[in-house]
């Protein structure tokens, strides 16, 4: 990735750096600190569920998710869950981080160009998760806090869908990025906006909806499969895999294929020949 002026590049959170669901993720620790029942363990992960695999990208979905998470934290302290977040971390987020992605940043980072988290969990979550993998600039959903540090049940900023779109222009124009040199990757339809958004946009683990697109508008797409703790990737960097099978135009952006990969392949392909 050679040297750029004002760049950046725009990484969602969920299935595209980490392997897992950042919202759920602290479902334990919130349920086990009292700020969540039994129900709503299983309320949530349903209600994920349906918004990642069920055609979560209306606007109607979106809106019953944002009113379900608005009412939902009502009267929890704000602390606290900033607390809980800071405790679980390397347990719950930390071995679950893209070995792939992680390079990627890295590889982004050296090439001059900020990095910035977009996610539609909260920003008690995604900024302490960017903070994992160095990165500062994050754009993800606030929720408003009275004077008494409870959340009040409204919504002060969603980050979902168009909003994301929203948000990123107007940082975008802040720091004077020029979008038709920036880099945006993400594993979701509801992202599809984003990713059009800039001039080079990555589908990375894609879901159907967002693979039928990428399919479409020929966009490059990544396949992530390796989440590694951080404690791991500094300890064996050399032995670290890094992003694999890049499709489509922009194959550069991918780290490369391995050489285990290309040997398997080879070795595939000559025992399906036909004998002689």
């Amino acid at each position: 990735m050679p040297a750029v002026g004002r760049s950046a590049a725009f990484f969602d959170l969920d299935k595209t750096v980490i392997a897992k669901s950042s919202a759920l993720a602290f479902g334990r620790p919130f349920y086990r600190d009292g700020l969540i029942s039994r129900r709503d363990v299983i309320k949530g992960a349903y209600a994920q569920l349906i918004f990642r695999v069920g055609g979560g990208s209306d606007e109607q979905t979106m809106t019953k998710t944002r009113d379900y998470l608005a009412a939902l934290v009502k009267g929890w302290r704000a602390e606290q869950v900033r607390q809980i977040v800071r405790e679980t971390l390397d347990e719950l987020i930390n071995p679950y981080v893209y070995a792939e992605a992680a390079a990627l940043i890295a590889e982004h980072r050296a090439a001059g160009r900020d990095v910035v988290l977009v996610s539609t969990s909260g920003d008690e979550m995604v900024r302490p998760i960017g903070e994992l993998l160095g990165i500062t600039d994050v754009i993800a959903t606030r929720m408003n806090v009275g004077e008494d540090g409870r959340y009040t049940g409204e919504i002060d900023f969603y980050a979902a869908g168009p909003n994301k779109v929203v948000a990123v222009k107007e940082l975008a124009t802040e720091r004077d990025y020029d979008l038709a040199t920036c880099f945006a990757y993400s594993d979701s339809v509801t992202d599809a906006g984003l990713l059009s958004l800039v001039g080079h946009p990555t589908a990375v683990n894609p879901d159907r909806g967002l693979r039928r697109i990428a399919v479409e508008r020929d966009w490059p797409m990544l396949e992530f499969r390796h989440p590694i703790p951080l404690s791991k990737r500094l300890r064996d960097r050399p032995a670290v895999p890094v992003a694999a099978a890049a499709i489509g135009i922009g194959a550069a952006l991918a780290i490369g294929l391995t050489v285990w990969s290309r040997s398997r392949q080879r070795r595939a392909r000559l025992a399906a020949a036909p004998a002689t």
